[in-house]
C-alpha cells in the first residue's frame, strides 16, 4: 500500500501528517453587531472568532461546506445556509440571493485565492471583510517514501510543501478543491477530490 501523508493536522487512520504550516488566529478590529450575516469559506475563520470570545453565534451564518456547517452547529452559532459546491467562487454565486439588502462581513485568511468578494461586490452586496487568521511556513524534516501520495488541502499547503520539498515523480498528488490544484506546479499531475473534505481525499488515495 502507498504512503499517503496529508497535508494538515487533522487525524486519520492509516494516514502521516505532514505539517508544513501552522495556523495563527488573528483578532479581527471589528464590530460584529454592525452585522446581519457572516460568511465563512473556513473553519478556522470560526475558531478564531471563538477563540477571541467575539460574540458571533448569534448572526445568521453562510457558509461553504458541512464540515464548516458541522463547526458552527458545534459552537451554538446560527447556521442560515450551506454552500452545495465547495468551491469558492461557485459559492459566491449560490449566496448572491441569500445576502441582498443585508450588511455581510465575510471573515477570512489573510490570503484567499478565490474571486468570493469581487462576485459579490458586483452583485450589489454589501459586503466588508475581516482578516481572523493566516497561515504560516514551518520545518517538517520527514524523509519522505517513494511511491507516496500527498493530500494538499489549500494553496499554502502547496506552497510550504515546496518551500522545503523536491517532488520525485513517483509521488502522486490529490486536492481537496480545484482552486488548491491551480497553485501546483504546472508539470504535476493530480487528482482532485470528488468532495472538499478531507474524508473524500482520503478515500479517493485509498482507491488509488
Amino acid at each position: 500500500m502507498h504512503k499517503i501523508y496529508l497535508l494538515s493536522s487533522q487525524k486519520f487512520k492509516d494516514v502521516e501528517n505532514l505539517e508544513v504550516f501552522n495556523i495563527q488566529y488573528i483578532k479581527p478590529n471589528i464590530n460584529i453587531e454592525d452585522y446581519d450575516a457572516l460568511v465563512f469559506t473556513s473553519k478556522n475563520a470560526i475558531y478564531s472568532l471563538n477563540h477571541f470570545n467575539i460574540n458571533w453565534q448569534d448572526i445568521p451564518s453562510y457558509v461553504i461546506a458541512p464540515k464548516t456547517a458541522q463547526v458552527v452547529k458545534q459552537l451554538g452559532g446560527n447556521l442560515a445556509f450551506t454552500g452545495t459546491n465547495g468551491h469558492g467562487n461557485e459559492f459566491a454565486n449560490e449566496l448572491i440571493p441569500y445576502l441582498q439588502n443585508k450588511k455581510v462581513l465575510y471573515v477570512k485568511a489573510e490570503k484567499t485565492v478565490s474571486n468570493l468578494v469581487e462576485i459579490l461586490k458586483n452583485n450589489s452586496i454589501n459586503l466588508d471583510k475581516a482578516i481572523a487568521y493566516k497561515t504560516v511556513c514551518n520545518s517538517s524534516k520527514t524523509n519522505l517514501e517513494k511511491n507516496s501520495i500527498f493530500i494538499f488541502t489549500s494553496p499554502s499547503s502547496i506552497e510550504c510543501f515546496f518551500n522545503q520539498y523536491t517532488w520525485d515523480k513517483s509521488y502522486k498528488a490529490i486536492t481537496i478543491g480545484k482552486t488548491t490544484a491551480e497553485y501546483l506546479p504546472k508539470d504535476i499531475d493530480y487528482l482532485i477530490s470528488p468532495q472538499t473534505s478531507m474524508q473524500e481525499c482520503i478515500k479517493l488515495a485509498k482507491s488509488l
